[in-house]
């Protein structure tokens, strides 16, 4: 049975991972037959928003680990003791803490670097020339790891694809309920919540990402 990495980068869309795109990628690796487990880094998020208002709490602190904890039911681990030897591929689901936590372009853009624990993971994912698999937002991270000339997709977003392509990647406009395909690199794309205007979308392009995902591992 295959077995796939995910990494979640806290827990709701404003400021962690999108819920439903993690839980959809659970979801079809479960129905495809394969087995997943769950990591995140153990740090602070960049900032706590109140899903409710939109606004940022100031006054308080999360933990990117400890809150994605909720998404996995408890059963999660420190990015740091993820052996890619015991993984066949790897997903990394958007929200904004992809952008924020996991990497820092929500505020730096293509000035942007990964948190370095995330980076080692990823890195050594590519080194082992296994399949990984990026939702959403977070395929602005597959230059930092694959660099310059690596393709993906956010879907149809100019100005976000413009900032992509200045950091190396060769960026392929994807509509919601496919994937861009990256043979040379084993990198899957797909643009989830990007372009998804429901969950029913969202979970087209995701169920398309993990097919081809566990075929290419």
């Amino acid at each position: 049975m295959k077995k796939i990495a995910i990494i979640l980068s806290g827990c709701g869309v404003y400021d962690g991972s999108e819920i439903h795109e993690a839980v959809l990628a659970m979801l079809a690796i479960s129905q495809q037959g394969a087995q997943y487990r769950c990591f995140a880094p153990n740090i602070n998020q960049h900032h706590v928003v109140n899903h409710f208002t939109g606004n940022i709490e100031d006054n308080q602190t999360r933990n990117v680990l400890v809150e994605s904890a909720r998404i996995a039911r408890g059963d999660i681990e420190d990015i740091n003791d993820l052996v890619v030897a015991d993984f066949d591929a790897l997903v990394l689901p958007g929200g904004f803490g992809a952008a924020k936590n996991l990497c820092d372009f929500a505020i730096k853009g293509d000035k942007c670097t990964m948190q370095g624990d995330v980076l080692q993971a990823c890195q050594a994912f590519a080194h082992a020339k296994k399949p990984a698999g990026y939702i959403c937002i977070a395929p602005a991270m597959i230059a930092l790891v694959y660099g310059q000339g690596s393709q993906g997709t956010i879907g149809t977003d100019s100005d976000i694809a413009a900032q992509l392509t200045t950091m190396g990647l060769e960026h392929i406009n994807c509509s919601v309920n496919d994937v861009v395909v990256d043979e040379k690199n084993k990198v899957i794309s797909t643009p989830a919540y990007m372009l998804a205007g429901d969950i029913s979308e969202a979970a087209q392009g995701i169920n398309k990402l993990i097919q081809t995902l566990l075929a290419m591992a």
